[in-house]
């Protein structure tokens, strides 16, 4: 009864993981994949537990890592990441849609015959954190004068990867994460707002 939503909920951990960073998730279900029995890939996704997959994803993780620390820098790889980040959640929720895991022992039973919908809800559901984590991270930078981006980013990998983790182990708890998210947003939103308006008043008071 169950099955088809704890299939849901870990692509969308998976994609939402993505939106933070593309390759932590894809790394995670290639790692597990390989070297323990938490999550069996299909054969259409053999791939991404490749050895030399797994390399070239590790070296993209170290390269995002480190420019997602540099004030200014994050901002560029931000705009790189607007389309890779969809990608990689799109492949990571694909991946995850097809896959047996400790909670879903029939896999495709949520998406039979519509493969294309879960690669689609993936990309748009990181595409959505993504779009939260650049909108975050100007004001962050802003706030704290580039002091707290190693900081925050490195809160963005922690969580990233617990989310992957979650999102394959115990799936029901993603709610919890994909919740935190929307209020997140909302107060980075409001957050922005605020200091508009006491940009705006600033300038008002210098004119007047």
């Amino acid at each position: 009864m169950l099955v088809p939503v704890f299939e849901l909920l870990t692509g969308m951990g998976l994609s939402a993981s993505a939106g933070l960073n593309a390759w932590i998730p894809l790394l995670s279900v290639g790692l597990l994949s390989r070297y323990t029995h938490l999550i069996t890939l299909p054969p259409s996704w053999h791939w991404l537990s490749n050895g030399w997959t797994l390399a070239i994803l590790a070296v993209l993780l170290l390269i995002e890592m480190v420019a997602d620390k540099i004030p200014v820098v994050d901002h560029l790889n931000d705009v790189v990441h607007t389309v890779i980040r969809p990608t990689a959640g799109g492949l990571a929720f694909g991946a995850a849609s097809q896959s047996q895991t400790a909670t879903v022992s029939d896999p495709g039973q949520f998406f039979s015959g519509h493969q294309w919908i879960p690669i689609a809800a993936g990309a748009a559901i990181a595409l959505c954190v993504h779009g939260v984590k650049a909108t975050a991270r100007p004001v962050v930078n802003a706030t704290t004068l580039g002091i707290g981006t190693p900081f925050v980013s490195l809160a963005e990998d922690v969580l990233s990867v617990t989310m992957s983790l979650v999102a394959i182990v115990v799936p029901i708890l993603i709610v919890v994460f994909l919740a935190g998210i929307v209020l997140f947003f909302v107060w980075v939103r409001r957050r922005r707002r605020r200091r508009r308006a006491e940009k705006l008043a600033a300038r008002l008071a210098r004119a007047g």
